[in-house]
């Protein structure tokens, strides 16, 4: 800093401090006094509006703005003046600037959600969303997962809203997937908690032997009625290929079974299925 910019500082400090105003107050009028030599200043101009228009770079288009009032006016108000220069004005009247108001106001991000709030609290304002925006709205109020898991359980006991889910092939694997690790889970924690559950799982895998038999049961009495049948019957060489194919698929399930099912194993070599 120069001495003579030092010296119109502190002089301008301290012309700040004996009126009692901010030295930025001193500093731009003092600015905006230099935007305007004396002959081109205009009576009945407020000093605000000198100091808006002032922001114009030109010198002539500064001088002509000023002795030209908007369209339909007799003169220069200080929104007009901010309109001309592109700035915020403190009286919105058009839409946009009432929205840019709107956004100088709700720069802090509690009045912004309380404002969002009461407006999408307003019926009217709410359709006016487009669709594709309402979606973009949900999905940024969602990101929180515990948010995210009940605003979904509140919008599928809606019957037509499930069923357009459900209607999305991604949506409705991941309800399904869901689903079962849920069953897995609940599974898995009554068998680590419950005092039932080693009886539970005794008789479960009672019913699940008792199911095997039952299957081993039917085989045995279906391919024995089945077998007789065909024992006149010459068979072409696709049926044929595809009754060694399945007798094939037969004894492998034989053979896993062998070990740990002998019973089972036994129950099914008393079926001789010849090759045909």
């Amino acid at each position: 800093m120069g001495d003579a910019e030092f010296s119109v500082r502190r002089s301008l400090t301290e012309l700040a401090e004996d009126i009692g105003l901010k030295f930025s107050t001193v500093r731009n009028a003092r600015w905006a006094v230099s935007r305007w030599p004396e002959e081109h200043r205009q009576s009945g101009v407020s000093f605000t509006v000198h100091r808006i228009l002032g922001g114009i770079e030109d010198e002539e288009e500064r001088f002509t703005a000023i002795r030209t009032p908007p369209a339909g006016k007799s003169r220069w108000t200080p929104d007009d003046a901010s309109r001309r220069m592109g700035r915020q004005v403190e009286t919105p009247v058009s839409p946009q600037e009432k929205i840019s108001a709107i956004h100088s106001l709700a720069q802090d991000d509690e009045v912004a959600a309380q404002v969002t709030g009461d407006l999408l609290r307003r019926p009217k304002v709410a359709t006016k969303f487009p669709a594709e925006e309402k979606a973009r709205v949900v999905e940024e109020f969602t990101r929180d997962e515990s948010i995210a898991a009940q605003a979904a359980t509140n919008l599928l006991r809606r019957p037509d809203v499930a069923f357009k889910a459900m209607s999305d092939d991604g949506a409705r694997q991941q309800v399904n997937h869901a689903q079962v690790e849920r069953g897995r889970q609940a599974r898995a924690e009554f068998e680590q908690t419950h005092e039932l559950a080693p009886v539970v799982k005794h008789f479960e895998r009672t019913a699940e032997f008792l199911d095997l038999i039952t299957a081993c049961h039917a085989f045995v009495a279906k391919a024995g009625r089945t077998v007789p049948g065909l024992c006149d019957r010459r068979l072409g060489a696709v049926e044929r290929d595809l009754v060694h194919e399945r007798i094939a698929k037969v004894r492998g399930v034989l053979t896993e079974l062998r070990p740990e099912f002998p019973q089972v194993s036994d129950l099914l070599r008393g079926l001789a299925l010849a090759d045909a």
